[in-house]
């Protein structure tokens, strides 16, 4: 039998990941750069028997701190269903960043048999020495990442110091200037959060409120992305109508966690109205979002869901007569944007358990 026979084909894929979309439109970027350096590598390995797949797994703009990746998914779907023997990168922290994702991502790698190499740092992970080196340069990668955010944090922190916006879509009542860093008033959207407010005072309730915002037609911001994604455009809710009441952007502030500084951008609520909104609010109980613990051990919580809205039910209580506890599953939908969205709109609890419980007592 003859050498070129007894070498066992070793089907190469190619990973490169970018994390920004800086750059990706140009016609050679740093994707192509790493795929091209891959396949230099591979071909420099064809005595070996190593052969690159033409299938490209292409990751740009995402971050290697997590696996949230398409490309990286379907490189371990292929990888699961044996079609690679060996992946390729240019870098370690290509793959990613993080040590934990990484020692996952390895387990798959072991378990198929399937080897890795970086082609700069010149190691495979097919010995201890290499699985060794890998080790020791992942946890540089994850060092780098961490230094980074700390970087990113302390940065918007003074900048938010300064006032200034940084970054991130503009609220409902202001636009975007063109770089994205600062937010400049939009006197139509800015009237409707003003009435908003106004609307507020006079319902005095959230719900209400809503109700009159959907009767007028009025909707969350819709903002068109770089890419030309839409977002928002969605009628309003409890949680994000009582976010809008809430934003100190309206005064031409800007928020740090909990510090509040002056901001750069005009203000376009006056203090007095925002002030009587903020006692309204308080007055009503709403002085954060909602949050709905189990005390009455809720059997089917997280389970059930609303037929007519297919949206979940959340557990809910009422108590009558002073010691009177009575149960029911709410759907959400209607919790958040008022009765007249849901005909189900709740149910009682006992009953339903009671049903669930016997249904599960036949099965088994």
């Amino acid at each position: 039998m003859s050498k070129v026979q007894e070498l066992r084909t070793l089907n190469c894929a190619i990973y490169t990941r970018k994390s920004t979309e800086e750059g990706l439109e140009q016609d050679f970027n740093s994707l192509d750069a790493q795929r091209e350096s891959a396949e230099a590598y591979i071909k420099s390995q064809e005595n070996e028997g190593w052969v690159c797949l033409t299938d490209r797994y292409d990751d740009g703009g995402y971050t290697g701190g997590n696996m949230e990746r398409p490309a990286l998914k379907a490189l371990i779907r292929d990888i699961e269903a044996g079609k690679v023997d060996c992946v390729v990168v240019y870098k370690v922290d290509r793959l990613s960043r993080s040590l934990m994702d990484f020692a996952k991502m390895l387990e798959v790698f072991e378990r198929k048999r399937v080897a890795f190499v970086s082609v700069t740092q010149q190691f495979n992970t097919t010995n201890s020495m290499g699985r060794l080196m890998l080790n020791v340069l992942l946890s540089f990668a994850q060092f780098e990442r961490e230094i980074i955010s700390e970087r990113t944090r302390d940065k918007m922190a003074a900048a938010r110091r300064k006032g200034k916006w940084g970054g991130g879509l503009a609220p409902l009542g202001y636009d975007n200037d063109r770089d994205g860093r600062k937010i400049v008033v939009n006197e139509d959207e800015a009237a409707q959060v003003r009435a908003t407010f106004e609307l507020y005072l006079e319902c005095q309730s959230i719900i209400q409120t809503i109700k009159e915002i959907d009767r007028r037609g009025w909707k969350n911001k819709l903002t068109v992305t770089k890419s030309g994604k839409e977002r928002g455009g969605r009628h309003f809710d409890k949680s994000s109508l009582f976010k809008l009441l809430t934003n100190v952007a309206y005064l031409g502030k800007v928020r740090y966690k909990e510090e509040i500084h002056e901001g750069e951008h005009d203000a376009i609520v006056p203090m007095e109205l925002w002030e009587k909104v903020q006692k309204q609010l308080k007055h009503n109980g709403r002085t954060g979002g909602i949050m709905i613990r189990n005390k009455f051990g809720a059997l089917l919580k997280g389970l059930i869901r609303c037929v007519c809205c297919d949206c979940a039910m959340a557990p809910n209580h009422t108590t009558k007569g002073g010691n009177k506890r009575y149960r029911y599953y709410v759907c959400t939908a209607a919790q958040k944007r008022g009765w007249h969205t849901c005909p189900s709109k709740s149910i009682p609890a006992k009953q339903i358990e009671d049903f669930v419980i016997e249904q599960i007592k036949k099965i088994g």
